[in-house]
């Protein structure tokens, strides 16, 4: 009998359990749905409550076994995958002390101490001073140790999700060095915790002794516990491998294991991901990932708003399309997109930046678009919406490959975007590259698999799990005429919007904090 390996991935909007083999089947799966995905006690704020997860992957993994019959008796290991940055606050009995402030949480803290004298100078000759500033502000737990100084003291550890979750599992603080993604005092070129005489430390002063023990990828990070099996159904004593963040895994699982390869996902935040056996700083003073591949790194960018913007558009301009979908049993951005065809490459003119939400690098970033006349629709709009998210796909590319010193043979797409044919060879085109898509859209749980797998030992390496379990499925070619449009486009138009808007941005942002928009 072949094993199984059960993993369970928690996005933003929903979580699953999934029970995988080792040619990378996924035999049986069960999804949860959050009805509320989060909650917002002021404007721009995002929390959950710990436990709210741990009760769906109790009710998701107990559906899953009542539903899987043998295969139930098959899994010989356990492995998880969550959202990045979203940290909790425990207290010595492991039970959460304040909700969850999850990665998409926009609160800021103003902090009126300064930085000690020396790391004001070694930041200010690196010119790094506004980026330190920024970052601090931006801080979950500087923003609990200024609000909420009581929870803080009595907080005994600050645990990623994929920490909380390890201990619901294991009973152990523990988590894995590929996880550590947020706002923390990590040393990422060193996959350990930073020291007092680490530059950023300062940055988010978190007491040592509040820091989860790690351990890497493939490593066990303890066993299931009777209590985790009373509640879950697995069978207790089974291990529980630690793999890495839903990103990395998902870029794993594409089979993402080279420079050569790039990893992009059409999710609600848009990133393109490499793997690279150097650390290679995707952006002056911004520090790649931990990869999930034990030894390597994930030189990453974010597009922050991404695929969310199809959203926005269906709210705002979709009207048509959602009562049509509804009547047809088809989504909504189905019908938009069998339209895009309708819309000739560029958009005749319009060119959209995807920056509607500031970000360290960007912050006062500004979305725009450009080029109207009285030939655009609203379809066109969509269009130009598609290409501005991959226009910026591009730059971040280009970007990560001068740093490393590589070239994109091919792309890896997944996220909800990924699922269209048609935004599949407008990426292509684009790109100029051919766009592959793998035989399932769970990227991030073969990925998460694949490490538990070898961790078992049915693999010797991760190379060899790659072979066994990733699988191409589709494979679009580019046009490369069309992509010369885009190119140029590229080029002569949008990588020159933001410099040239810049300054607006900036007015715009002054005027809103002085509330001079407001009647």
């Amino acid at each position: 009998m072949e094993p199984l390996v059960l993993t369970f991935d928690i996005g933003t909007q929903s979580l699953r359990a999934v029970l995988v083999d080792a040619s990378g089947n996924l035999l049986s799966k069960k999804q949860i749905h959050f009805e509320k995905p989060y909650f917002s006690q002021s404007p721009g704020w995002a929390e959950q409550r710990g436990e709210f997860y741990w009760d769906g992957i109790c009710k998701a993994s107990l559906e899953l076994k009542a539903t899987s019959g043998d295969l139930w008796n098959r899994i010989k290991a356990v492995s998880i995958t969550t959202i990045r940055d979203t940290d909790i606050c425990v207290g010595k009995d492991g039970i959460p002390l304040r909700p969850a402030i999850l990665w998409l949480d926009k609160r800021e803290v103003e902090m009126t101490e300064s930085f000690p004298a020396k790391n004001q100078m070694l930041f200010k000759a690196a010119g790094m001073t506004g980026t330190a500033n920024f970052i601090r502000k931006i801080c979950h737990c500087n923003w609990i140790m200024k609000n909420e100084p009581g929870i803080w003291q009595r907080t005994y550890k600050y645990l990623m999700l994929s920490g909380y979750m390890n201990y619901c599992f294991t009973g152990k603080m523990v988590d894995s060095t590929a996880n550590i993604i947020g706002h923390v005092p990590y040393d990422n070129k060193n996959a350990r915790w930073q020291t007092s005489k680490d530059l950023t430390n300062c940055v988010f002063p978190i007491p040592p002794e509040k820091l989860c023990a790690l351990k890497h990828p493939g490593e066990v990070l303890g066993e299931i516990t009777a209590k985790a099996s009373l509640e879950t159904g697995i069978l207790a004593g089974l291990p529980l491998i630690a793999t890495g963040s839903d990103k990395g895994c998902e870029t794993i699982g594409l089979s993402c294991t080279t420079p050569e390869k790039a990893a992009v996902s059409f999710g609600t935040t848009a990133t393109v991901q490499y793997t690279i056996d150097r650390y290679v700083e995707p952006q002056r003073f911004f520090p790649p990932y931990v990869s999930a591949y034990k030894g390597r790194y994930n030189p990453e960018i974010e597009i922050y708003r991404g695929y969310w913007l199809i959203s926005w558009f269906k709210k705002e301009f979709a009207e048509k399309e959602e009562r049509e979908a509804q009547s047809k049993g088809v989504s909504a951005e189905e019908l938009l997109n069998q339209r895009l065809a309708e819309i000739p490459p560029g958009c005749e003119g319009l060119v959209f930046q995807p920056y509607f939400t500031p970000g360290v690098s960007m912050p006062n970033a500004r979305g725009s678009i450009i080029g109207f006349s009285d030939v655009h629709t609203r379809i066109h709009i969509y269009r130009a919406i598609i290409e501005g998210i991959n226009f910026a796909l591009m730059e971040g590319m280009k970007t990560l490959e001068r740093r490393m010193g590589t070239k994109t043979s091919e792309v890896y797409v997944a996220g909800g975007g990924s699922r269209s044919d048609e935004i599949c060879q407008i990426s292509a085109d684009m790109f100029g590259v051919p766009v592959c898509r793998i035989q399932t859209y769970e990227a991030a749980v073969i990925g998460s698999s694949m490490i538990a797998f070898t961790a078992i030992g049915r693999f010797d390496d991760l190379d060899q799990a790659t072979a066994s379990m990733v699988h191409i499925k589709d494979k679009f070619e580019p046009n490369m005429e069309v992509h010369k449009i885009y190119d140029r486009i590229y080029n002569e138009i949008f990588v020159k919007i933001f410099d040239k808007l810049k300054p607006l941005y900036n007015i715009s942002r002054e005027m809103e904090e002085n509330n001079v928009t407001s009647v």
